[in-house]
């Protein structure tokens, strides 16, 4: 019996500009991040999740109550959905990192699946401890189910089920408060649906179609 999993980034938080390197730092979603998410459950309120998910970060842990509409005590918090430790890099400009990290940044985009920050993970790093512990929560989970995680967590799972190279992992968008759909059956889990940003397509036909 095929089931879905709606696999979320969570909602929006406050940001500086210049864009500051965002992993571990544990923010909360901004205004707007908590009315982008209020809106997406009163979208999914007639889904019947069988269990809600989040990475342990208040972002996360926020979106998935608001979506599910359970407290947040409820949410089940899975360390290993945390989002890329970014090391020495974490909230630092490019700029900064380009200067106290000479040349650094440029071997980061010359690959990306296995270059570490200082003191941080690697996007293949960031596979290992991500996509084992996704799998195996979403082939022991009955029925439908809410995973809330982060942009680089959902690229490095979206990459594996997708038969993507890390390398290309930045490619794939993942917006605040995002919904990509997989689906898990006999013929293993898919994706269906990638970084959907607005009205959701119904259930059934996540189910009946493909």
């Amino acid at each position: 019996m095929r089931r879905l999993i709606y696999l979320l980034r969570h909602g929006e938080v406050d940001t500086s500009s210049p864009r500051r390197f965002l992993g571990r730092t544990d923010l909360p979603l901004n205004p707007d991040g908590v009315r982008q998410v209020s809106a997406l459950g009163e979208q999914l309120h007639h889904v019947p999740f069988a269990e809600v998910v989040a990475s342990p970060l208040r972002r996360a842990v926020q979106t998935a109550a608001l979506v599910s509409g359970r407290p947040e005590a409820a949410i089940r918090v899975n360390d290993a959905l945390a989002e890329i430790d970014l090391g020495q890099w974490e909230g630092r400009t490019v700029a900064e990192v380009r200067q106290g990290f000479p040349g650094l940044y440029e071997r980061r985009g010359q690959d990306l699946e296995h270059f570490r920050p200082p003191g941080g993970e690697s996007f293949g790093d960031l596979a290992v401890r991500v996509c084992p512990a996704l799998f195996a929560l979403i082939w022991r989970t009955t029925g439908p189910l809410l995973v809330v995680a982060h942009a680089g967590v959902n690229r490095v799972a979206l990459s594996r089920l997708l038969g993507r190279p890390l390398r290309q992992a930045l490619a794939i968008p993942q917006d605040y408060g995002a919904v990509n759909i997989l689906r898990a059956g006999e013929q293993g889990i898919e994706v269906v649906a990638v970084n959907l940003v607005g009205p959701l397509p119904t259930p059934y036909t996540l189910i009946a179609t493909g």
